[in-house]
């Protein structure tokens, strides 16, 4: 009788690891079918990161590539604000979440997607948060894809581990940060990050690099000059690209209108452009084709 009440208590235990092991493969299924994964990181909060998620993610939809942006900030989501698709509805297929397409071969999920209230605070510990990641990389029908651009929240805590362990192979980082000394510090305990978990790291965006007068034309470095640059250097990283400060960045995320489709031709605009450029030189995918399909 031992020995059957033995053979019971284990029965759950090894349907919740079998349970998990299908999970493992539906999620590296999911994962096989996104050629790269680009987790968009920064050091601190404060230096632009989600918009410049949104924009490169963006900037690669246009140059014909196809591409997921996946926001797994749960406590501060803002892609769905910068993009304009507040209070979209997430379909259901095949038991499935369907992300919120967003214009021509761009697609995007996001925490903020499934609030009530978008000003509810979001309340979990790191356990929640794993749940929940796993979730959107497993449970959302991202389909083939050229790219997933994921919007990591600030620092080296939960969500980005989580979401660097989740999504290998072909998982690398893009680095942002701002000209100053501070965000240099941050953003280098975020390349350790990297190093430590084998993360490759595609380059460094040096947002917020300076102000061009657009009347004058002149230059004003609000927030010093060049650290993104020397730090790129002094590491041997590649410098992706210098964004300036453009009070159009603003003024497009507060109307849920991304910046590059109506300011391509600016200083910032065509910043966006060269990094994008550069990653997929990078990659060698430079032939404006996706090769999502094939």
């Amino acid at each position: 009788m031992s020995h059957v009440r033995e053979r019971a208590k284990q029965t759950p235990k090894k349907e919740q690891e079998a349970a998990r092991r299908e999970e493992d493969l539906v999620l590296r299924a999911r994962m096989q079918d996104i050629r790269r994964k680009l987790l968009v990181l920064s050091g601190k909060g404060g230096v632009g990161k989600s918009t410049v998620a949104a924009n490169l993610a963006i900037s690669m939809a246009q140059a014909s590539k196809k591409v997921g942006l996946l926001d797994i900030d749960v406590h501060g989501p803002s892609v769905p604000k910068i993009l304009g698709i507040e209070g979209c509805q997430i379909g259901v297929q095949n038991d499935h979440m369907v992300p919120v397409e967003v214009g021509e071969n761009l697609s995007a999920m996001s925490i903020g997607l499934l609030l009530e209230n978008p000003d509810d605070p979001v309340i979990w510990r790191g356990p929640r948060k794993y749940g929940v990641i796993r979730q959107f990389l497993k449970d959302v029908d991202w389909g083939r894809m050229d790219y997933l651009v994921v919007d990591s929240p600030p620092g080296t805590g939960d969500e980005p581990l989580s979401v660097a362990q989740l999504v290998v192979p072909g998982a690398e980082a893009v680095i942002v940060t701002t000209p100053q000394e501070l965000s240099i510090a941050d953003v280098r305990r975020c390349i350790r990050f990297c190093q430590a978990l084998s993360l490759p790291i595609v380059g460094i965006i040096e947002n917020m690099s300076g102000f061009l007068c657009p009347h004058c034309g002149q230059r004003t470095d609000l927030f010093k000059a060049g650290g993104g640059k020397q730090l790129a250097g002094e590491l041997g990283l590649p410098l992706l690209g210098q964004v300036p400060v453009d009070p159009n960045v603003v003024v497009s995320g507060d109307a849920g209108v991304p910046f590059i489709n109506g300011s391509a031709n600016s200083p910032a605009g065509m910043a966006f452009a060269q990094i994008t450029q550069r990653i997929l030189e990078a990659h060698g995918d430079t032939q404006l084709t996706s090769t999502a399909e094939n």
